[in-house]
Formats: C-alpha cells, sequence, structure tokens
C-alpha cells in the first residue's frame, strides 16, 4: 500500500513501516498520530484513488518516534558601505514518525 500525505505544507510519499521526518509536531514520543488529507491512495492490486483535492475516507497513521532539529542555516544581510549587518541562524524543528497504518476503503 502507498499513501501521498500533506502535513506542515509539504506532500510525502509514504508506505507502512516507514519513517518519515515531517514539520514539529505537538505530541510526545510513542503517541500516536493521524494524517487525514491524503491526496492519493494505491493499494498492492494497483486500484489507485485520487483525491479533489483529498480523499474524504481515507487516513493515514503513524507513531511519533522522536523530536529534533535540522542543521543550522546562517542568514547573512549586508548594505555595501553602510556599515549594516546582520547575522542569523535557523535550525528548523522536526518530528520522526513510523507509518503504522493506511486506512480507508475503495468503493466497489
Amino acid at each position: 500500500m502507498l499513501a501521498i500525505i500533506e502535513t506542515g505544507g509539504k506532500q510525502h510519499r509514504v508506505e507502512v513501516g516507514q519513517i518519515i521526518k515531517v514539520e514539529k509536531l505537538v505530541s510526545a514520543p510513542g503517541d500516536a498520530v493521524s494524517f487525514d488529507r491524503v491526496l492519493f491512495y494505491s493499494d498492492d492490486k494497483n486500484a489507485v484513488q485520487v483525491g479533489k483535492p483529498f480523499l474524504s475516507n481515507f487516513a493515514v497513521s503513524g507513531k511519533v518516534v522522536a523530536h529534533g532539529k535540522a542543521r543550522k542555516v546562517i542568514v547573512y544581510k549586508q548594505k555595501q558601505r553602510k556599515g549594516y549587518r546582520r547575522k542569523h541562524g535557523h535550525r528548523q524543528p522536526w518530528t520522526s514518525v513510523e507509518i503504522t497504518a493506511i486506512g480507508g476503503g475503495i468503493p466497489a
């Protein structure tokens, strides 16, 4: 089974047992999470459903594995000959999620 979900403004192609990194979720490690914004679904028999924009009868469930931060990105601004310099760093937080089930049914 395969699905494409949307979370945190990004789309992720997921399968059962896969571990993905998504934008930070407000959940503790070990908590169950559910993604109901499913854009695409395909099962092992090549039956395909495409949402317009989302599938209303599907949900992808998972388990929070860990939280963390990405590598630091340095943002540097400067204006020539004006004495203006700014240096900022940013570390984007993420949540690691293990996909446990892709649920829903395909109407016959």
